[in-house]
């Protein structure tokens, strides 16, 4: 809170004084301090209320009624220590100290709940024809099949906005249209859109090159429009920023179990048997982040798919990482992963 200062209150105030700065303040709380601003305590207008039932007057002073152990925390701590402390303690607000224990602001729950928008853009790639959800497909495109009674694309677009980004280009092209009157502007779903119409197939990478380099100035999400995904975008965009990355993509691990005994041999020579041995792989996760550098990697008008741009981009010697997915992902490409995803959309993404 960027007007603390607003809230401060020496132990010599008086009731009145604090009912006002109370009011003012609009937080239900002030800060007690002495006169380095040091923390002394808080005052709520429960204790007011407390304080006048026991018979103080208006003119009293609120040194008697100050509560003196306050949780707080200090300028060092993360924004996610906060939150979870003060829902853990059940209180709404937490006094921020330095390691002087002077007062330097005040969180708010509510104000820690909600995302801090960011400026950098998310591509989502919804021009596919859908080939493989036919006749599902036929007169829709893919991301607009409805998942959990909305479409795939609305939820995708959806939980980017709860982590904060806004800011979306959608690459079109089958039945394009469709999905222009359906989202328009984004200016109903909280959101901003624009739209980038492929006359030929470009690959996910290749759509990019559509994009005009002056909206894309700072790092941005490449994503599939038929992935249903819980992943903390934000934590991953962090991510991206820490590893100062060029680029970044979303990885799943993939179990992939051998029907049969294998015999591993040398020569002629049996060396050992393993039964139905399981092999662990990486796959891509159809999340990328890139930075705005990797553009200049990616030819102008000509189709180009993502792994290609990451061999390039490691070819290269650019620093290419990737993120672990271990929350919800599943890839609507078939059939049974449609019915699978109306299965458990409910206990994903309403719980």
């Amino acid at each position: 809170m960027k007007n603390y200062k607003n809230i401060l209150l020496l132990p010599s105030s008086t009731i009145k004084e604090a009912l006002e700065t109370i009011d003012k303040g609009a937080i239900k709380i002030a800060l007690v301090v002495d006169e380095n601003n040091k923390l002394l305590g808080t005052l709520s207008d429960g204790d007011i209320r407390r304080g006048i039932l026991k018979g103080l007057s208006l003119e009293d002073s609120i040194e008697s009624i100050v509560f003196k152990t306050p949780t707080v925390c200090t300028n060092k701590d993360s924004k996610d220590y906060i939150l979870e402390l003060a829902l853990a303690k059940k209180i709404q607000q937490i006094p921020i100290i330095d390691e002087c224990g002077v007062v330097v602001g005040i969180e708010i729950v509510d104000e820690l709940l909600q995302p801090t928008i960011k400026s950098n853009k998310v591509v989502l790639m919804v021009g596919g024809l859908g080939t493989r959800l036919r006749p599902l497909t036929d007169n829709i495109p893919k991301p607009m099949l409805k998942v959990g009674n909305k479409p795939i694309l609305e939820t995708i677009i959806l939980n980017f906005k709860k982590y904060g980004f806004v800011n979306f280009v959608l690459c079109v092209s089958y039945k394009a249209e469709i999905i222009e009157e359906y989202f328009g502007d984004g200016s109903s779903f909280g959101v901003n859109i624009e739209y980038v119409h492929e006359n030929k197939r470009m690959g996910t990478a290749g759509a990019l090159s559509l994009i005009s380099k002056e909206k894309l100035q700072e790092p941005f999400f490449v994503m599939n429009g038929d992935l249903l995904t819980n992943i903390n975008f934000e934590n991953m965009m962090n991510y991206h920023i820490e590893h100062t990355s060029v680029s970044t993509m979303g990885v799943r691990e993939y179990d992939f179990q051998v029907p049969y005994g294998v015999v591993n041999v040398e020569g002629n020579n049996i060396l050992s048997i393993e039964e139905k041995p399981v092999h662990n792989f990486f796959v891509s996760g159809g999340v990328y982040i890139l930075s705005p550098l990797v553009l200049n990697s990616i030819p102008k008008d000509k189709y180009y798919d993502m792994p290609t741009l990451f061999e390039k981009l490691i070819e290269d010697k650019q620093k290419s990482i990737s993120f672990p997915i271990h929350e919800y992902w599943l890839d609507i490409g078939r059939i049974d992963e449609f019915e699978k995803a109306n299965r458990e959309f409910g206990d994903v993404f309403n719980a």
